[in-house]
């Protein structure tokens, strides 16, 4: 097993709006899917994810049931040989875990950042990290072992899931996340799912003003002020004024977004530090604002988090 690491999720978001051509062709994956596995009803514990419902299929629900994400493509053979036993799997454990599917062809910014280099790829995401991974269609008993090791580590994390017991998969989880939120969470959740983000801005802000140390809450409404922000930059033009002008403070903060948001996290604090490096007084200070904003989208402890700190420590001190 590899050791837990923080996953990129910003990185898995769809900043753009989904046309209705990738959209026909994924239900048209899905049917064939679902005919390939040899049951062509739908299960609620198999879901087919897209960049837009991935924070809440993926990330959101991975905080209270392990969560194994099936990276395929039509194309691939392999795939079709895996998929079916993963599908066969899942259904098996009940809701003890969850089957996130996941079409790179349709889902790019997904494949992205994962890292995919080839497919059928296999990951395991609890509790927002990614626990294990591996690569081609391994046989069902090898599987079988794979997910048992990944399942002693949700025990090990303090993820796991009882099984639906009786009730829908997808509707159990999504009230397990709810368990314990402020109850703005639940009209979040639903902005979310819509694609409304200025809603979902202002559920979470709503919600910190009732809870205003909850660190999750924290990271939610940073993850959408970025998706906010990156939505409203135009890249080419963003890239060519960095390049251009590295002093330029505002110019550098844009890319450090489209950055992140394409799950390169290294890069955009290297390049926040960096401006905090060339500037002084008030754009160094933007500088370090963008900065700390984005270390809001993770967990203090992020190992890359804690790397950067100390770089802006010794930058200011």
């Amino acid at each position: 097993m590899q050791q837990p690491r923080d996953f990129s999720l910003y990185g898995a978001v769809d900043l753009g709006a989904r046309q209705a051509a990738t959209q026909r062709r994924q239900q048209a994956a899905r049917t064939a899917t679902a005919g390939a596995s040899g049951n062509g009803e739908a299960s609620a514990f198999v879901v087919d994810v897209t960049e837009e419902t991935f924070n809440t299929e993926v990330a959101a629900r991975s905080r209270t049931t392990p969560v194994i994400v099936d990276l395929w493509a039509d194309w691939c053979g392999p795939c079709k040989q895996l998929s079916p036993v993963l599908e066969k799997l899942a259904n098996e454990a009940a809701g003890d875990w969850v089957l996130a599917k996941i079409d790179v062809d349709a889902n790019p910014r997904l494949a992205q950042a994962f890292q995919a280099q080839s497919i059928p790829m296999v990951v395991a995401i609890v509790g927002g990290q990614m626990v294990d991974a591996f690569l081609g269609a391994m046989p069902e008993a090898q599987v079988r072992q794979w997910l048992t090791q990944v399942l002693a580590v949700a025990d090990q994390l303090g993820v796991r899931s009882a099984g639906v017991n009786g009730e829908d998969g997808a509707d159990a989880g999504l009230a397990d996340a709810a368990d314990g939120m402020p109850p703005a969470y639940a009209e979040v959740q639903a902005a979310m799912e819509r694609g409304d983000i200025d809603a979902a801005a202002a559920g979470l802000e709503k919600a910190l003003a009732e809870t205003p140390a909850d660190p999750v809450l924290k990271s939610w409404l940073s993850q959408v002020n970025l998706i906010r922000r990156v939505s409203s930059y135009d890249e080419t033009t963003a890239r060519r004024d960095a390049a251009a002008g590295p002093g330029d403070v505002d110019a550098q903060i844009k890319v450090a977004d489209i950055e992140m948001a394409a799950g390169r996290t290294e890069e955009a604090f290297q390049r926040l530090l960096g401006a905090v490096k060339r500037t002084t007084g008030e754009d160094r200070n933007k500088a370090r604002l963008a900065l700390l904003d984005l270390f809001d989208i993770f967990p203090p402890d992020d190992p890359e988090v804690k790397k950067a700190r100390s770089q802006l420590t010794a930058l200011l001190f």
